[in-house]
């Protein structure tokens, strides 16, 4: 798929603007009301949220279909001492069969973003499994502007993901924004925090 191997090449040429030490703020302020358990970081890269997590206590398994992300995530759990308690997964998303337990937290930021229809109704099945009743689940998603038949989709249609994250799960809040990234033209973007139904 062609948004595969464009993040492929990002990760080959360097260019990776969300290469950063610390999670965005949102994440930040989510992990410190929560009490530590297990979590799960989706589209995990380099590992920065689930090492940032994994310092405060929480067990976490990243995921992240690109190699090299996951090669450097171990690396760079490895070097701040967590490795017993951030785990790094080369997988698709929407493949997690190889995940059992169940987890008190999910994130996703900017992952499921990427996803046809089709995928984040798989995503969405697999998030079900996982996630214990009650559990938050916060996705951070650049938001699809209109829909232009026969090209391929970049980016989130939140209609989309609100009717098919109704089934068993119940939106507790939403953001929205615009997101820039170096010189392009900005998008809009949210953060939604989804909870698990009991």
């Amino acid at each position: 798929m062609k948004k595969y191997e464009r993040l492929e090449e990002m990760y080959a040429s360097g260019s990776i603007p969300w290469d950063q030490i610390d999670p965005p703020p949102e994440v930040i302020t989510q992990a410190a009301l929560l009490t530590p358990g297990r979590a799960l970081d989706l589209g995990c890269g380099f590992g920065r949220a689930a090492i940032y997590m994994a310092r405060l206590g929480w067990q976490v398994d990243g995921v992240d279909f690109v190699a090299q992300a996951i090669q450097e995530a171990k690396v760079r759990a490895a070097q701040v001492g967590v490795s017993d308690r951030a785990h790094f997964f080369q997988s698709p998303v929407t493949e997690l069969d190889f995940l059992q337990d169940p987890y008190d937290f999910v994130l996703d930021v900017g992952c499921a973003h990427s996803l046809s229809l089709d995928e984040l109704q798989t995503y969405h099945r697999e998030l079900l499994r996982l996630l214990k009743p009650g559990a938050m689940f916060l996705l951070f998603a650049h938001l699809l502007e209109e829909t232009v038949e026969g090209e391929e989709q970049n980016w989130m249609n939140e209609n989309d993901l609100l009717m098919i994250f109704s089934k068993g799960f119940h939106l507790e809040k939403v953001e929205h924004g615009i997101t820039q990234v170096e010189d392009k033209d900005p998008w809009r973007s949210a953060w939604f925090w989804f909870r698990k139904d009991a």
